[in-house]
């Protein structure tokens, strides 16, 4: 009896360690299990339902430069959308937390849809710039916050199930894949749209792609489940406060967003610089595949590689591997330098809301998200314009020089961020990682 009992306790050890040992089979059983948790089509609906942000941010300055011809206008609206996101994407997770994301991304999914239709109408009849810009306010306000609301759905499906950290972030890793592939191929669109006849075409794509698949979203049957329920309602100053962790997190979240939009202002400027303008979105494609195939990958990572040291070692990474930019000055050295360096954004992002998710309180996990997706498109659209004129005035490589420093900052900020004492107001959730 001894030897069966034996047998039966070291049988899911021996398991456990099979699978472990496997390599790249045991990773792909890892994704496997969290698809089990998800269902195959929210994975398929999500992707889709995220892909019309990067469609009108990057065909933002494309539309309006077409339509009105000035550059300064596109990218001053473009900026102006991309705000309008960053100013509301944190009260689309409040609300998704207080009233579920059924009724709230179905909503705005809708309303999305209506405001994208109306921006590019506007692009197109030539309005002038300050209506311009409140339209794209509202086209970017309205933005249902799909990519940070999947993730906010997805990890409590998998915690529910008895799901580990190692999991969760195996969650996040796919989310992360599924933001940076959007990312690569919603300016492919727009360019194929723009090639075809006009970039207006790739807004009306946009805008149907958030209504069917945004609202199929948000009608998915775990979006029942994407709300904390069982609770009574809370005193409206009986919020749960943020951990002190959690807005340390956002803040070099800002920094890898400057990181960004100076490198997408760098490249733009010295693709046109080579005499190469066309090249520029195969550039952002090849970083972004690179990102994708590393964000893939970091569920692989053991345990014991905690979340503090991924998170350091990740912005260490970004302001070396960044440092080669300032000199480059050929297409080739441009594709070269920029696919290595893609390989830094998914492990910044993925640890960014692996830390936010083992931080939140249960009841505010979707604000905290989309908050963390703010910072980082908020602290990328804001250096765009201030890149851009660093480029026209003194070169790429001043456009570049901000980026660097904008990931040694990121970097500083990760070395003196320090995990929760024992028993402080983190929420435990498993081994956070330090």
């Amino acid at each position: 009896m001894a030897a069966k009992v034996q047998v039966a306790q070291d049988g899911p050890r021996d398991d456990r360690e099979n699978r472990e040992g496997r390599g790249a089979p045991g990773l792909l059983d890892t994704y496997r299990e969290v698809i089990g948790h998800t269902g195959a089509l929210l994975p398929v609906i999500s992707f889709l339902g995220r892909l019309p942000v990067a469609m009108i941010q990057f065909g933002s300055v494309l539309l309006v430069t077409e339509t009105s011809g000035s550059l300064a206008t596109g990218g001053v609206v473009a900026c102006a959308l991309a705000l309008g996101q960053v100013a509301m994407g944190p009260l689309v997770g409040r609300l998704a937390d207080r009233r579920g994301q059924r009724a709230v991304v179905l909503g705005f999914s809708l309303l999305n849809a209506v405001a994208i239709t109306v921006y590019t109408i506007g692009a197109l009849l030539e309005l002038p710039t300050p209506v311009l810009v409140a339209l794209a306010v509202l086209a970017g306000a309205s933005i249902p916050g799909i990519g940070p609301l999947a993730r906010a759905r997805a990890v409590p499906l998998v915690r529910r199930a008895g799901g580990d950290d190692r999991l969760v972030n195996t969650v996040l890793s796919l989310e992360s894949t599924m933001d940076e592939l959007s990312f690569v191929l919603g300016p492919a669109l727009v360019g194929l749209a723009a090639v075809a006849g006009h970039p207006a075409y790739a807004f009306g794509a946009a805008a149907l792609l958030v209504a069917v698949c945004g609202s199929g979203f948000a009608l998915h049957p775990t979006g029942r489940t994407a709300q904390v329920t069982g609770q009574a309602p809370r005193a409206r100053g009986d919020r749960q406060r943020l951990p002190r962790q959690v807005v340390v997190v956002r803040v070099g979240l800002v920094f890898v967003g400057v990181l960004l939009g100076a490198c997408g202002a760098g490249i733009t400027a010295l693709t046109e610089e080579l005499g190469r303008p066309g090249q520029a979105g195969l550039v952002y494609a090849a970083m972004g595949v690179m990102s994708a195939v590393v964000g893939l990958s970091m569920a692989a990572l053991p345990e014991r590689f905690g979340l503090y040291a991924r998170w350091r070692l990740a912005t260490a990474a970004a302001a070396l591997l960044s440092l080669p930019l300032v000199w480059t000055d050929s297409m080739t050295g441009l594709y070269l330098v920029v696919t290595v360096f893609g390989a830094i954004f998914a492990p910044n992002l993925i640890t960014g809301f692996a830390l936010t998710e083992r931080s939140c309180p249960p009841r505010r996990l979707a604000e905290g998200m989309t908050w963390a997706a703010s910072a980082f498109v908020g602290g990328q659209a804001v250096t765009l314009a201030v890149a851009g004129r660093l480029a026209e005035s003194y070169g790429p490589g001043a456009a570049f020089a901000l980026g660097s420093a904008a990931a040694a900052v990121a970097f500083l900020v990760a070395l003196v961020a320090r995990p929760p004492a024992e028993g402080g107001p983190q929420v435990t959730r498993g081994a956070a990682g330090q």
